[in-house]
């Protein structure tokens, strides 16, 4: 019995010693971006992967003046890290954004509209009928180089990459 206590009590000290768990439902609304990637200057190496989750620089495909245009093509990320990424249709086409990034990180949720659809695996594309944004929350898994297109206008200059390191 005296055993059990004391393994029990080193248990408990444990647990009490030990960060609380996150969810990644937490702090997910998008009123407040704590936390948000707006330093261009710091390098992905020098930064460290944080609880918080961050926002990746919005991806804008066309604009009233070029249908065919990217507001940025490459973007850096941290492995290990949470991320909010918009992805806005402005261009009046209709754009199917695919990457082979959704299947290389672990899928938290889709924002349409303030609607929440959660998945449990990755979508195949997202596809814009309409100007709109649709925003994707992801925690980074597995470093490398990804690429992003809209299949049809990639020969358009619509592509590009996302690396995470």
């Amino acid at each position: 019995m005296r055993k059990f206590r004391a393994v029990a009590f080193a248990a408990l000290v444990g647990m009490a010693l030990t960060q609380g768990q996150v969810w990644a439902q937490d702090n997910d609304d998008d009123d407040a971006a704590a936390g948000a990637v707006t330093k261009t200057d710091a390098s992905p190496e020098a930064e460290k992967a944080t609880r918080a989750s961050k926002d990746v620089p919005e991806l804008i495909l066309g604009s009233k003046e070029d249908q065919f245009t990217a507001n940025q093509k490459d973007f850096q990320l941290i492995a290990g890290q949470g991320y909010r990424w918009k992805i806005t249709a402005a261009g009046g086409l209709e754009y199917k954004f695919h990457t082979d990034l959704f299947r290389n990180v672990w899928n938290n949720q889709i924002v349409i509209n303030d609607l929440e659809v959660h998945m449990n695996g990755a979508p195949a594309w997202l596809e814009f009928d309409a100007d709109g944004t649709i925003q994707v929350q992801f925690t980074t898994v597995r470093p490398g180089i990804y690429t992003w297109s809209v299949p049809d206008l990639a020969d358009r200059g619509m592509k590009g990459t996302i690396t995470i390191k």
